[in-house]
């Protein structure tokens, strides 16, 4: 599937469609264009949020909340979501600067979820919340019973459990940049153990950065 092929076709409105696929980076070499994807962005990550939340919380009437928020934790972070965007083809049609595309945009995992949130707020707004439901059964919860696979306790408690149980302190995150807007703002956290710096994460908030760097510490620690 791809998104060019399928979502152009979905869509009553094309304008739209190209705004939820507009990078900041496109609109400096594009002056004629004002609109970028992250007023969408906002929007659509509104929408997963509850959209996944009522979907488990209808088909999982015997589990407890923590199950819950565990599993809606793996579904809409950014490493879950670019892998959403890239499936899609999200990567190869959204505009990009020359700039951001040389240094790596079109599989950068940050922008590639801001993506893919951007065009489920469009959906979201074109074609209403039926299909919009119907949008992200398809194309973020097609790997559910995977995902259902994977540890519940997040990254962050799992490195630190790793971390004790070799005798050190309990690892130390702290903000090495942010960017962007005040309301679409990326942050990048690093992890230290011991006082020496792991590895580094990056997400839409300071704390989905920290779960990032986590796991990624996990990896290689």
């Amino acid at each position: 599937m791809t998104i060019i092929n399928d979502l152009k076709d979905l869509f009553n409105n094309q304008d739209l469609l190209v705004e939820a696929l507009t990078h900041r980076s496109w609109i400096n070499e594009h002056k004629s264009i004002a609109a970028t994807n992250e007023r969408l962005e906002f929007l659509g990550d509104a929408v997963l949020e509850l959209f996944v939340s009522k979907f488990l919380f209808d088909h999982y009437p015997d589990k407890p909340e923590g199950f819950m928020t565990a599993i809606r934790s793996n579904l809409v972070n950014t490493d879950h979501l670019a892998l959403c965007a890239k499936r899609i083809g999200l990567g190869d049609a959204i505009l990009l600067s020359k700039g951001e595309e040389e240094t790596g945009g079109r599989d950068n995992p940050s922008l590639l979820a801001d993506c893919m949130e951007a065009v489920i707020g469009a959906v979201y707004i074109d074609l209403g919340p039926q299909k919009c439901s119907c949008f992200i059964s398809d194309n973020v919860l097609f790997d559910l019973e995977e995902i259902r696979k994977n540890p519940l306790k997040d990254a962050k408690s799992r490195f630190q459990e790793k971390v004790q149980a070799k005798g050190y302190s309990a690892p130390v995150y702290k903000i090495v940049n942010q960017e962007g807007p005040d309301h679409s703002k990326t942050f990048t956290v690093g992890v230290m153990v011991n006082g020496k710096a792991v590895v580094t994460g990056v997400g839409k908030s300071k704390a989905e950065a920290e779960q990032n760097s986590a796991s990624k510490a996990l990896e290689v620690w």
